[in-house]
């Protein structure tokens, strides 16, 4: 408007200004300018009808307050204050949830970054089945990076405080917006990756335990496909259809939320199959449990519940849990209970499976005592 629309032909007036609240127009020594509520307020719909004032002094200047700033009189575009105290808690929530997963997500980073190290490091340790765990441990490191880089390329581009016309050309240029994209791609393909490598480690698992008719135990190559391959059949239909249809800023918003089906069905259907596992191998563990009984029954309930433990994390059956409480049918209070289990669990996973399945693995632990042995033999000898 200020490049395009023409100026006055005669008369003294105030010039057309932005300031970086509302686009004031050209207006007539002496008059006041009433113009709408600015439409980006995140409270619009409440103050729609309101109107922001300014007044045009006869000298063809913008009138001053006390203090040498433009007078601008925005009352009528305020937010009411129990509805400002509100958006204040949420936002504070917000905050201290990401606190939550981000303090989840670099514990699982570090624990996960030595697991994969140990089990890789010992060639008696390489195997199918610790092949498998690698790689899961992968997807678990792989996406808490790209959560991790996700948040900081939004913060760098889109958290920035507004100061100067600068500031607005670099939050929305083209290279912040394809930079914040591909973090939200890259997240978008690791979370996929790592539901279907808890897929592979459930089949693996019951393949050992109930029937090797699935996949053969010897091939590694199925996995990787699985695990590695299956999330691009989803990712890449997601990304043409936010291409198309929802081109907007950094992709993380689901105007609808059609297309982010393309990203929870896959997620959601191996959660489903993994329950179903879950519980046959359950089934199985528990009828073997009562067969071999030669303790006291509390003994047998502690057994139990440790293979249960074990197993849980290794299928992600968490995500059963919120199956059918979807986006759009919690709010309130389950909204916010929801959000907190799913970052909770899902960033300190990492940490859980690593634990369970690397620094509490017998077998690992025998490897890691003959290494500290043979290594502190050597340190004898060169001592003496």
């Amino acid at each position: 408007m200020m490049k395009n629309e023409p100026l006055p032909q005669e008369g003294l007036f105030c010039n057309r200004t932005f300031d970086r609240y509302a686009c004031w127009p050209d207006t007539p020594a002496g008059l006041m300018v009433n113009i709408s509520c600015p439409f980006y307020l995140p409270w619009f719909e409440k103050v729609s009808q309101g109107s922001v004032r300014r007044r045009c002094g006869f000298n063809g200047l913008w009138e001053t307050d006390g203090s040498g700033n433009v007078w601008r009189d925005i009352s009528e575009c305020e937010q009411e204050k129990e509805v400002a105290s509100q958006e204040l808690w949420l936002k504070q929530l917000m905050v201290g949830f990401r606190t939550l997963y981000t303090v989840g997500y670099s514990l699982s980073l570090s624990t996960l970054l030595l697991a994969l190290i140990i089990i890789l490091s010992f060639r008696k340790l390489h195997c199918t089945r610790n092949y498998i765990h690698a790689n899961l441990f992968l997807s678990f490191i792989l996406r808490a990076v790209a959560v991790i880089v996700k948040d900081t390329m939004l913060d760098r581009h889109f958290g920035r405080e507004i100061v100067n016309d600068v500031d607005v050309t670099a939050m929305l240029s083209h290279q912040a917006t394809i930079g914040c994209r591909i973090a939200q791609v890259m997240m978008q393909y690791c979370v996929l990756a790592n539901h279907y490598w808890f897929f592979g480690e459930a089949i693996y698992l019951y393949s050992v335990l109930i029937s090797c008719v699935f996949i053969d135990n010897n091939k590694y190559l199925p996995y990787l496909c699985l695990g590695w391959g299956t999330p691009l059949l989803f990712v890449v239909p997601w990304v043409v259809m936010k291409v198309q249809k929802e081109n907007k800023e950094c992709w993380a918003v689901n105007e609808n939320m059609n297309y982010w089906w393309i990203i929870r069905f896959p997620v959601l259907t191996a959660s489903l199959i993994n329950f179903l596992i879950f519980m046959k191998i359950l089934g199985v563990i528990f009828s073997k449990l009562r067969a071999n009984i030669q303790s006291r029954y509390p003994d047998y309930k502690l057994r139990l519940a440790k293979a249960t433990l074990t197993l849980i994390p290794l299928f992600g059956i968490h995500e059963v849990i919120f199956i059918f409480a979807t986006d759009e049918q919690t709010t309130g209070v389950l909204r916010y209970i929801k959000v907190f289990f799913t970052l909770f669990i899902s960033s300190f996973q990492g940490l859980l499976v690593s634990v369970l399945y690397c620094y509490a693995n017998k077998e690992v632990q025998t490897e890691l005592m003959r290494k500290f042995r043979s290594w502190r033999t050597e340190t004898d000898i060169l001592v003496q």
